[in-house]
């Protein structure tokens, strides 16, 4: 390696490791409402029933990374023979005081970001999005997953279009994998 380069490099780590160190000292860590995410984690299978009476069987596995700070899911099925694939990050946001989410998934082009609370039992988290609705339309989806036990969770889904009536979309169970 050409010397310039390494000292380059040298005094780079030397101006950048106390910077570091002390970067490192504020990194937070889980916080108590971390905990509620972890009743999440873990290899589910699941069924759903779409608003339209339609079906569908698959696995999920949600896990938590980055330090115990997000949950991160993967979603996976077939719709009528086509398949489906979903992901999301979940987290605590400290600075707005809530639950937030991202949904990304196979049939839509644009991703849903969520925000809510669980309720006063700690068992029920009701999360609300703004965002395009099967009309393409401005909507309101609002989602509401319950934890039923540590082997068995629930989460259905609505949309209210602008002006309109709230509509169910999907009732999902999860059933943790043995």
């Amino acid at each position: 390696m050409n010397r310039a380069v390494c000292l380059f490099f040298i005094g780079f780590l030397a101006i950048s490791c106390p910077f570091s160190i002390q970067l490192h000292a504020q990194v937070p860590g889980p916080m108590p409402e971390h905990a509620k995410l972890k009743d999440m984690e873990g290899k589910w299978n699941f069924t759903l029933k779409a608003g339209d009476g339609s079906d569908a069987s698959g696995v999920a596995v949600h896990k938590l990374e980055c330090g115990g700070l997000w949950l991160t899911s993967d979603f996976a099925c077939s719709f009528g023979g086509i398949p489906f694939q979903g992901k999301g990050l979940d987290g605590y946001d400290p600075e707005k005081k809530k639950y937030v989410g991202i949904w990304v998934d196979s049939m839509t082009p644009s991703p849903m970001m969520f925000e809510g609370d669980y309720d006063s039992t700690g068992k029920v988290l009701t999360m609300i999005a703004k965002a395009a609705g099967p009309d393409q339309k401005p909507a309101t989806w609002r989602s509401v997953s319950k934890i039923i036990n540590t082997n068995e969770h629930t989460f259905e889904m609505f949309v209210t279009p602008m002006g309109g009536t709230e509509m169910s979309m999907m009732q999902v169970t999860y059933k943790r994998a043995k």
